[in-house]
Formats: C-alpha cells, sequence, structure tokens
C-alpha cells in the first residue's frame, strides 16, 4: 500500500505547485494589468490637461472670428444702406431736374411690367 500512495502524493504535488504557479501568474498578470491601467489613467490625465488650454484656446478664436464676422456684416450693412440713401437721392434729384421724363419712363415701366404679369398669368392657365 505505500507503494501506491506514492503517485497519488506525486499527483497531489504537482497539482498543488500547478495550483501555485497559477496564482502566481494570476497575481503577477493583475499586478502588471493595474500597473498598465495606471500608466494608461496618468496619460490620459496628461493628455486632459494638455487640451485644456488648447480648447480655451480655439474656444476663444472662435468667439474672436464670431465677433469679427458681426463687425463685417454690421458694416457691409451700413454701407449697403449708405448706398441705398445715396441711390434714392440720386433719383429725387433726377424727378426733380427731369419731370417729365421720370414720369415717361415709370408709365414705361409699369406697363412692362404689366405685360411681364399677364404674359406670366397666361401660361399658368
Amino acid at each position: 500500500m505505500i507503494s501506491s500512495s506514492k503517485p497519488f502524493q506525486t499527483a497531489n504535488s504537482l497539482a498543488d505547485q500547478a495550483s501555485q504557479g497559477a496564482d502566481t501568474a494570476i497575481k503577477t498578470t493583475q499586478r502588471a494589468t493595474n500597473d498598465a491601467l495606471d500608466a494608461l489613467s496618468d496619460k490620459v490625465q496628461d493628455v486632459k490637461e494638455q487640451a485644456v488650454p488648447v480648447l480655451n484656446r480655439v474656444a476663444a478664436k472662435a468667439e474672436e472670428l464670431a465677433r469679427r464676422g458681426s463687425e463685417a456684416v454690421r458694416d457691409g450693412s451700413a454701407q449697403i444702406k449708405e448706398r441705398a440713401l445715396r441711390a434714392s437721392d440720386a433719383t429725387v434729384g433726377y424727378v426733380k431736374d427731369e419731370p417729365l421724363k421720370s414720369i415717361l419712363i415709370a408709365a414705361a415701366a409699369g406697363a412692362a411690367l404689366m405685360a411681364l404679369v399677364s404674359l406670366l398669368s397666361r401660361s399658368r392657365d
């Protein structure tokens, strides 16, 4: 009987060694994984710290561009308004200088407009 228990002891010993080896491998893997996750977390934090100032600069530049665009639209609008006022003044001056010619031009423009409306309304029917 003593000789038959020796293989069982050897098998148990091998199983214990395998179990200890597996435990060691698991602990080593866990330690390596934790170290890798810590390093990744540090990198993410570094990237975040670097990204915040960049994003702030981008937001400031976008705000500046929006302000400049708004000013450009405002300036363009003022220029268009000024041109419209000059055209209106020029028209009033022309009507005062040439009243008969102005009436004839207005009548011709009205007749042309009525002919165009009449032509368009016929094509729809």
